[in-house]
């Protein structure tokens, strides 16, 4: 079974930039879809963008032209690299394979105005 750990969330001022990863540990990582979602204070879960085993990428729209997927199936790895960040993307980031596993414990975004 397939499990994923997120990493490299943090505090940065709006504008900023980060990269998170999502290490996969495990057989078969390369034929899953992967997907990032998050989570803000009182808010659902949702779905932010999903890349699949051949790499196609799909966002929603408000991280679209801001955020991109990718993924390095060598490395066991899938990225978000989050550019023009705004308070509101501030929430826990989570990657999962959807429809497989439990979620994990998601990094931690925070947007500063």
């Amino acid at each position: 079974q397939v499990q994923l750990v997120e990493s490299g969330g943090g505090l940065v001022q709006s504008g900023g930039s980060l990269r998170l990863s999502c290490a996969a540990s495990g057989n078969s990582f390369s034929i899953y879809t992967v997907a990032w979602y998050r989570q803000a204070p009182g808010k659902q879960r949702e779905l932010v963008a999903t890349i699949t085993r051949v790499g196609n990428t799909n966002y929603s729209d408000s991280v679209k032209g801001r955020f991109t997927i990718s993924r390095d199936n060598a490395k066991n790895t899938v990225y978000l690299q989050m550019n023009s960040l705004r308070p509101e993307d501030t929430a826990v980031y989570y990657c999962k394979i959807p429809g497989v596993g439990s979620w994990g414990q998601g990094t931690q975004v925070t947007v500063s105005s």
